[in-house]
């Protein structure tokens, strides 16, 4: 899962970045408007605008979906699982995870707007939990009890013998 969180917050920063490009890009659009630039004035906008498109689908693909996926359903599961954090916190990201993940697909087959009040009621779990999190892990820490139970965990079983010990 670990991995998987990982993965999915690096494609959301790679996605945001092609959203920023085609923005700056749109920007140069507009410096080339100038008379002298000489280039057709219509075509300029026609780029701009699906340059403004792209913009959008890449906020929806990234920020929208890979976070759902990865800090609520991903992130949320760890921090249940683990103890690191109160349950009910934890919770906040297994339930928005997928709220925000309907959302965002509801978006996606125009069931409504990008940034419309239903997708906003959807995405509230989850940034709420984001914030919360954020917020008690640095007022808090990670639960002390969650801490010794992951390093139970990872500290290798003996199962030798102890003639083989001592033979070693």
């Amino acid at each position: 899962m670990s991995l998987g969180y990982v993965a999915s917050r690096t494609l959301e920063s790679t996605v945001i970045v092609i959203g920023i490009v085609s923005v700056l890009a749109v920007v140069k659009l507009r410096q080339d408007l100038a008379p002298a630039a000489g280039a057709d004035k219509a075509s300029l906008i026609l780029t701009g605008r699906q340059l403004v498109a792209f913009h959008n689908w890449t906020f929806l693909l990234g920020p929208s979906f890979c976070a759902a996926f990865g800090n609520g359903i991903l992130l949320g599961t760890v921090m249940y699982r683990s103890g690191l954090v109160p349950r009910r916190l934890a919770l906040l990201g297994v339930i928005g995870g997928p709220l925000a993940f309907i959302a965002a697909t509801g978006v996606l087959f125009n069931v409504y707007d990008q940034n419309s009040p239903a997708q906003s009621v959807l995405t509230i779990p989850e940034i709420l939990w984001e914030v919360s999190l954020g917020v008690y892990l640095v007022i808090k820490g990670f639960s002390p009890a969650g801490l010794k139970a992951l390093d139970a965990q990872q500290r290798p079983q003996r199962t030798a013998s102890p003639a083989l010990a001592a033979a070693s």
